[in-house]
């Protein structure tokens, strides 16, 4: 019968072995300038902004990010829109390609990869899988250090 400390080097040995293996290869993650990413990043935070309040919260001159929304939109990952409360104004928002390539940038694992190996499982395999690290991480969660 094994212990807890035993299982856990096995977990953490499979887990070594479960980034090695699925890791994302693609680059996507530096297909991105940094200053584009904290742009996404703030919005998704936020909300909708103005370039303005954009520059004023990275620090940025307001035609550096000007220059970055502009790059961003004509890659349809952000949208102008009109302030629905001061129609002078224009606002920023992730489009909805926005949101897929925020949400894909923070993949570690390829999620494609994981999908294909993932498919020749059991239905019920998979649940037992995400079920039982979803509680390991409950449990570290609420676990005093």
């Amino acid at each position: 019968m094994s212990t807890a400390e035993q299982d856990a080097q096995a977990f953490a040995d499979l887990f070594r072995e479960t980034y090695l293996r699925f890791h994302r290869r693609d680059g996507k993650r530096t297909e991105m300038s940094g200053a584009s990413r904290a742009v996404l990043h703030h919005l998704s935070q936020t909300g909708p902004l103005t370039v303005g309040d954009i520059a004023l919260h990275l620090d940025r001159a307001q035609s550096v990010v000007s220059d970055i929304v502009t790059q961003l939109e004509s890659k349809g990952v952000l949208e102008r829109e009109r302030d629905p409360e001061d129609r002078r104004r224009t606002l920023v928002w992730l489009s909805p390609e926005g949101f897929d390539v925020l949400r894909a940038d923070r993949d570690v694992l390829s999620v494609v990869a994981l999908a294909d190996s993932f498919a020749q499982l059991r239905p019920g395999d998979r649940a037992v899988l995400l079920t039982t690290l979803s509680q390991l991480i409950r449990t570290e969660q609420n676990h005093d250090h």
